[in-house]
């Protein structure tokens, strides 16, 4: 299944948005700042694939590079690679038709955050290997995966850097992912009060008009 999914900018590794999940443990935290870690490494301009796959304990990163931003994903290694591609394949097409113009002149980290919508609808659809659409898809033989690159996450960080490193950041960026989770609540919350305020306007007309109604009979 897919556990993360990140979105960022090539030039500078600057996260642009982000599929955030229910659940957070220390775990989670320190896959997140493995991403980030990679973001970075991409940024420095080295001459990476434009898709790859890299071993993390008991989960692969797929990425895809284009246009220079990256859109990356941590699935367990029994998720089928393909389906795993193909869904970061959707995210690129949407991410780039709604946000194309502004990612270049995104000046904030997750200055998209609202695709995090998007990111949660696609992640549903490739949630069970099973349905017609993903047999469908694991059996287009014009999608082919057996040319992208496996390596481990250490060989692609650099040889000797040692993942508690990497996981030395990782109070920050929970605290970084909490405020990221209460602007997400926080749009949640508007985007329900913009749906249901009319109702309730409408409803309280009605009450007045019949308890005005009342009081004249």
């Amino acid at each position: 299944m897919v556990k993360l999914t990140m979105i960022a900018r090539v030039t500078d590794g600057l996260p642009l948005a982000e599929g955030l999940d229910n659940v957070h443990d220390q775990q989670d935290e320190i896959y997140k700042q493995q991403a980030k870690a990679l973001f970075k490494n991409l940024s420095k301009g080295q001459n990476e694939p434009s898709r790859m796959s890299i071993e993390t304990g008991p989960y692969l990163f797929h990425y895809i590079i284009e246009g220079r931003v990256c859109y990356l994903t941590l699935c367990d290694r029994s998720y089928p690679k393909k389906l795993a591609f193909q869904y970061l394949e959707d995210l690129k097409n949407e991410f780039e038709r709604v946000n194309g113009s502004q990612i270049e002149t995104a000046a904030r980290p997750y200055a998209f955050i609202k695709f995090d919508t998007f990111i949660q609808k696609t992640k549903k659809l490739y949630l069970d290997t099973r349905t017609q659409r993903n047999l469908s898809k694991l059996n287009d033989e014009l999608y082919e995966v057996h040319q992208i690159m496996t390596r481990n996450v250490q060989e692609v960080l650099g040889v000797g850097e040692k993942l508690d490193q990497v996981s030395q950041m990782s109070s920050r960026l929970t605290s970084e992912s909490r405020l990221y989770a209460e602007k997400a609540r926080d749009l949640n919350r508007q985007a329900l009060i913009r749906k249901w305020a009319p109702v309730a306007i409408v409803i309280a007309v009605v009450v007045l008009l019949f308890w005005v109604k009342r009081k004249i009979w």
